[in-house]
Formats: structure tokens, sequence, C-alpha cells
């Protein structure tokens, strides 16, 4: 049998290898948890996204302490890293909803070997989102008061605010993306507890999976349950970051009075989330021999959605300038033609189009979208290029607007950048956590394709051909 770190030349196959069976690859997957000890590569990682971590943490108190005067935001820009972050973390959290819920709807197969991280990144990034708008606000400590909750102060949300749409959007997204994550995670909890020769991983295991059993009443439920849930999630994919988008859209500062936004800030939101899916992806499948299961077809198919989601950002930025130019708004057509590609800001601009709009071009050529390494440098490019992005839309646009006298640049703190790479932190150090107590890749899934895909070979004789 292959350890699946191999495969025939030229195959790109989205499914196994064709030698793998169900009892293989319970093996191959649960021994990455139960089996595979704690390597000096995994104690290095966590200990640096916890380091990062406290540094969020020390950014934090300091701003409990001082107030968000630590940071760069100076009237007129009130909204600074804070946001950015907020906007760029949500974005991140779309890949995994659109891989479970929109491609298990589509009865995409070749989501089953990526499924399971991107709906723990999805998690994780969301968490990184929700700490920014409660940072932001000045008293973080009274951050329940955004919710219709019954109190003696007679004090209630302010519905026409964009910022209290946000707190609900989010948290619903979150609560669904949690409720789905779970329920794809119960027969895999199971077999982990059946093969954990561990006493308090047997219980807490035992714990999580609810009494599964595997009964046929089990499985019938677990199946009308998931796809109730992926029916559930799918419009979220849409409606969170189009929530998102009026925080800005409905205002009337110039660059953000703009009805593209809610699709532009959807495909953008999209097309970062892939890139971060694929930032996580290569390494894993280097390091714990997975590329048995994340085939070259997986990560082509991923390069792909990233190139026609990259084509519809740049096409929203060239609608963008040409509305401006068009509406003949001398205030608009200041902030988006002058402003951004001349101003003081221009640097910035133009990295985020070379980062969002002409780089993501390579990926035209198969090489690029089938060699691992070219792929992980141009998702890490296009994940800087999206935070860019919001930096611009945020900041540029705040800093000049219609009033010269009250024009003034904006530039982030130590306690901004400590902000920014400790909320990394606080992800990776949830993603490291993740890879060694939960499967990475849904044990139940890939014995279900491995499954198909051996009767399909037997309906066609012995060695039968590939679907």
């Amino acid at each position: 049998m292959s350890d699946g770190s191999q495969r025939p030349a030229g195959d790109e196959s989205p499914v196994p290898e064709p030698d793998y069976t169900i009892e293989s690859v319970t093996d191959k997957i649960s021994s990455i948890v139960l089996v595979r000890p704690y390597g000096y590569g995994w104690l290095v990682g966590f200990t640096i996204s916890f380091v990062l971590m406290m540094v969020l943490l020390l950014a934090t108190s300091v701003l409990f302490i001082k107030g968000v005067g630590i940071w760069g935001v100076r009237t007129p820009v009130m909204w600074g890293f804070a946001i950015v972050n907020f906007v760029w973390w949500v974005g991140i959290g779309h890949a995994g909803t659109l891989i479970s819920a929109i491609l298990l709807l589509l009865k995409q197969d070749w989501r089953t070997s990526i499924n399971r991280f991107a709906e723990a990144m999805t998690l994780f990034a969301v968490a990184c989102a929700g700490l920014f708008p409660i940072l932001h606000l000045g008293r973080p400590w009274v951050f329940y008061w955004l919710f219709p909750y019954p109190n003696t102060m007679g004090m209630w949300p302010q519905w026409r605010s964009p910022l209290i749409w946000d707190v609900f959007a989010v948290t619903t997204y979150a609560t669904v993306s949690l409720l789905f994550w779970y329920i794809g995670l119960i027969p895999d909890l199971a077999t982990l507890r059946d093969r954990s020769k561990n006493r308090v991983a047997q219980i807490a295991y035992g714990i999580l999976a609810m009494g599964w059993s595997g009964s046929s009443r089990h499985w019938h439920r677990y199946r009308t349950t998931y796809l109730l849930m992926a029916g559930l999630a799918t419009p979220l994919v849409v409606s969170v970051h189009t929530i998102v988008s009026f925080d800005f859209t409905i205002a009337i500062v110039p660059g953000w009075h703009s009805t593209i936004f809610p699709p532009y800030f959807v495909a953008g939101a999209i097309f970062s989330g892939f890139a971060m899916v694929l930032t996580l992806t290569i390494p894993l499948r280097r390091i714990y021999g997975l590329q048995g299961f994340i085939t070259a077809k997986h990560l082509e198919n991923m390069a792909k959605i990233i190139l026609t989601t990259g084509m519809i950002v740049a096409y929203g930025y060239f609608i963008e300038a040409f509305m401006a130019w068009y509406s003949a708004n001398p205030y608009e057509m200041h902030q988006v033609l002058n402003s951004r590609p001349k101003g003081p800001y221009a640097h910035t601009y133009w990295q985020l189009i070379a980062c969002n709009c002409l780089i993501p071009q390579l990926l035209w050529i198969k090489w690029f979208r089938t060699n691992p390494l070219a792929l992980w440098v141009i998702s890490i490019i296009v994940n800087i290029g999206m935070w860019l992005e919001r930096y611009v839309i945020v900041v540029v646009s705040l800093s000049s607007d219609f009033l010269p006298s009250s024009w003034a640049m904006y530039h982030g703190t130590k306690w901004d950048y400590a902000t920014l790479f400790g909320s990394m932190g606080l992800f990776l150090m949830l993603l490291f956590l993740f890879v060694r107590v939960l499967p990475v890749i849904s044990i139940t899934e890939m014995r279900e394709l491995v499954h198909e895909q051996a009767g399909h070979d037997e309906s066609h004789g012995a060695g039968g051909t590939k679907p």
C-alpha cells in the first residue's frame, strides 16, 4: 500500500490514490492525532505563534489601560488598523463556508480533502475578526450594549448603524459555521474515541461524539442535518460580507459611496479566503505526507477559483474608477482618480494593484497552478494585497474627504502593528492546536470517496479506468 506521499506522473485525479482502502484511509488520517508524536517543527511553530499571541495580549492590555490613543487614529482618520484588520479577517473566513457548503450542494468531490481545515480556518479567522470591533469601541468592556437585551437603562441599539448589522451578521455567521463544522466532525470523533488508547482521550472524544454508534438512524439524521446546515450556510457567504461592505457604502465619504461594494467585497472575500486556504494547505500537505489525499488537482482547482475571483476584483477596481469619472463628481474623482493613484499613498495603491491584479495572472499558466511552491508564494502575495486593499479603502478615503483643510496623513503605531501580528499569532496557535487534537481531513467523507472509487473500478473490471 502506498503511504500517499507520491503520485504517478501526470495523475491529476481529485480523489485519493487507487490503492488506498477504507481502513488505510482511517489509519493515515487518525494517526496524525493519535500516533504521530509532537515534532520539533510543530513545537517551534506553536511557540512562535504563542509568543505572537502574547504580543496581542500585551497590546490589548495597554489599550485597556491607556485607550485608543495608543493607535494612530486621529481626526479625520478615525478608522485605522482595527477596521482594516476586521474586514480582512472576515474575508479570510469566507473560503471555509464556500468549500464546505456551496461545493457540497454542487456535489463537488474535490472539496472532501480540504473542507475540514478550511472550516476550522473559518472559525479561527472569525474569532480574530470579532476582536477588532470590540477593541475599537473605546470602552470594550461594555460591548454587550450592542445587543438588544432587556435592560433597566432603556438603552437599545441604533438599528440604522451598519456596525450593529455587523454584530448580527458576524455572530450569525460564526454560530452557523461552528455548528456546521461540529456536525461534520461527529462521526470522526467517534472514530478517534474507538481508536484512542488513552483513557482521557477516549472520554473526551466520547463526550464530543455524543453517543454516535454508526447506526442507520444516526447516519440518516446526520446526513439530513448536514445538508440542511449547508443550505443555511450558503446564503451567509453572500450576506455577511455584503453587510460588512455597508459599513462603507452607505456613508457619503468619497471613495465609499458606491453600489459596486457589496459584490466587490464578496468576490474579494472569496479571493483572500482561498488564498489563505492554499497558504495553509501546501505546508500541511508536505509536512504530514498528505499528497495522496490533497492532489495536484485540488491545488489547481483552488488556483482557478483564485484566478476567477481575482478577475472579478480587478473588474471592481475598474468599475470603481469608471463610475467616479462618469459621475463627474469632483470629490469622487479626486479620491479615486487622483488621491489613490497619485497621492501620498500611491505606493500602497500600486502595491495592491500588483498583488491583486497583475501577479495572479500567472495562474493562467498551468505550471504556476500546479507547482506547490509557486502557488504558495502567490497565495501569500494575494493575502498581502487584500490587506492593502482594505487599508486603501479605509484610510485613504478618510484622509482626504470634502474639505482640504481637514486632510491629514495616517500612520500606524507600534501598537497597531502589534495587534495585527498578534492576531496572526492567535490564528496560527489555534490552527496548531487543531492539527494536534482533531483530524485535518474528514475521515468519514474520505472513506465514502474511496468506497465510491472502488465500486467504480470494480464496475470497469480489474484495474478499472479512473473516472
